[in-house]
């Protein structure tokens, strides 16, 4: 094809160009061992993949990784075409259990290099898929401590009393009292093993978090408000300010140390150079139903009706909510709650 002049099609008087399809034939009981090393191992080069045993068979090399079954559709690709071209590519075999089914993706070659090409590419495109994945569980510094609770439901009521004729303002969009909390950070978690490894991580981060705290509860004060966005007369996100007693930065460091532990390992994402400790009162996305966030049929961040703050800012802006004995960091699971209303909880640590 000539790339200056390439044929045209007009369609209803629009024109496009007419690009030549390179059809790909595979054979299901092509030899792959007959073909030779990949053009990578015949130029030298080497890719490893350090996070995964590769063994030697005597048909060749074999290595298995781990992947939660939801993000099997992701290798496998519509009628099996991304495995087939990453089977093609690679010259190896990938064997992906059936869907829904817990279990290891096997990936087989006649040489090593293109047994770790293959790996590492399942790798990077699990990973682009995986963040697109929305959270379902998140570390957090419980605020529901029923000092704090009794202080919020006083200033809830107080601002219903205020403020209800402001733009907005109603009762569904104060939080829960029974899950109020200081989020930490968010992590998806596919599969039952991988919150395991979540909870083994937030067990080793004891250590640390003790040496901080010297083994003692931080002592809090809730007192304050503040709003998320630029605009006070446009509010999605009203929230407490939380800070330690004796002025120290200790809880802080502590959020921090935690989001690089978890992000160090790969379970979490940093988004922020440091932890923004934020205790939500007020937020759009509970309108209507104040036991949900953002999810399947459930409001959106477009379809969010903000409220008018600036009444309630002048009003309650250092609002004191009250004092408590914080002693415990969380893993919670997103949407689910326990007897007491809190996020139903998969693993826990103490300062003490």
């Amino acid at each position: 094809m000539d790339i200056l002049r390439p044929p045209l099609v007009n369609i209803d008087g629009r024109k496009y160009r007419r690009n030549v399809i390179r059809e790909e034939h595979y054979q299901e009981d092509e030899d792959l061992s007959c073909m030779g090393p990949p053009e990578s191992e015949e130029l030298g080069a080497e890719e490893t993949c350090d996070a995964y045993l590769i063994e030697q068979t005597d048909r060749g090399y074999r290595c298995a990784i781990e992947v939660p079954s939801v993000l099997y559709k992701y290798i496998i690709g519509k009628k099996g075409e991304t495995r087939r071209r990453l089977e093609y590519d690679t010259k190896t075999s990938i064997n992906i259990p059936k869907q829904g089914v817990e279990g290891q993706i096997v990936i087989t070659g006649s040489h090593k290099t293109a047994v770790s090409s293959a790996v590492t590419r399942i790798e990077v495109l699990l990973e682009s898929f995986r963040r697109k994945q929305p959270f379902t569980h998140f570390l957090s510094f419980p605020l529901n401590d029923p000092k704090i609770q009794e202080g919020f439901l006083r200033f809830k009521d107080e601002v219903l009393q205020h403020s209800s004729q402001d733009h907005g303002v109603e009762e569904s969009i104060f939080q829960n009292p029974a899950k109020l909390h200081l989020t930490i950070g968010t992590l998806s978690l596919l599969n039952e093993m991988e919150v395991k490894k979540a909870c083994d991580h937030l067990l080793e981060c004891q250590n640390f978090i003790r040496d901080i705290s010297e083994g003692k509860p931080l002592h809090l004060e809730v007192s304050g408000i503040e709003y998320m966005n630029d605009d006070p007369a446009m509010v999605d996100i009203l929230y407490a300010k939380v800070a330690v007693k004796d002025g120290c930065d200790k809880l802080q460091v502590i959020a921090d140390r935690l989001v690089e532990h978890f992000v160090s390992v790969g379970l979490m994402v940093k988004e922020w150079d440091r932890v923004k400790l934020h205790g939500t009162v007020m937020n759009t996305l509970f309108r209507k139903d104040s036991t949900v966030e953002a999810g399947p049929g459930r409001q959106t961040v477009s379809e969010r009706e903000s409220f008018d703050a600036r009444n309630i800012l002048k009003t309650f802006g250092s609002y004191r909510f009250g004092e408590f004995a914080l002693n415990t960091v969380l893993l919670s699971q997103r949407y689910s709650t326990d007897c007491t209303g809190y996020y139903t909880s998969a693993g826990s640590i103490s300062f003490s």
